[in-house]
C-alpha cells in the first residue's frame, strides 16, 4: 500500500516558497545543506542556495515532506489540490501568515482561503 512521502509545489522561486512554508507550518524547517548538496549545486553552476531549483522542507517528526521545484511557467488557474491548515486562533494566525507574505483571498463562515507568495491557495480553519 502506498504512503504519502512528499507534497510537491511547482513554483518560480523555490527558496522563498520553501521559507514561507517552513515558517507557516509548526514543526517544519528548510532542510540543511550539507557539503555534498552544496557540491551538487556548484556542479550545476549554482553558487547560492537562494538559486537552488529544488528545495526540501522537512517535518521535525512524522508527516510528509514539502518539495519545492522551479518550473518555467507561472500559476494560471486555481489549484487542483490544496493544503488545509488549522489554528487555535483564526484571526491571530491570519495576521501571522499575512505577515509572512500570504494574502487573504476569501472569507467563509468556517474557514478562510489564503494564497502563499507564489499564489498557491490554502485554507485555514
Amino acid at each position: 500500500m502506498a504512503r504519502l512521502h512528499d507534497i510537491v509545489f511547482d513554483c518560480a522561486h523555490p527558496a522563498s516558497a520553501a521559507r514561507f512554508w517552513a515558517a507557516a507550518l509548526d514543526g517544519y524547517a528548510v532542510a540543511p545543506y550539507d557539503d555534498a548538496e552544496l557540491a551538487r549545486l556548484r556542479s550545476l553552476g549554482i553558487d547560492s542556495t537562494e538559486d537552488d531549483p529544488t528545495v526540501l522542507v522537512e517535518p521535525s517528526g512524522e508527516g510528509p515532506r514539502l518539495w519545492f521545484q522551479r518550473v518555467p511557467e507561472g500559476k494560471r488557474v486555481k489549484n487542483r489540490v490544496h493544503l488545509d491548515l488549522r489554528a487555535a486562533d483564526l484571526e491571530a494566525e491570519i495576521r501571522r501568515l499575512t505577515g509572512l507574505g500570504a494574502a487573504v483571498r476569501e472569507r467563509h463562515v468556517d474557514h478562510v482561503v489564503l494564497a502563499d507568495p507564489e499564489g498557491n491557495e490554502f485554507c485555514l480553519s
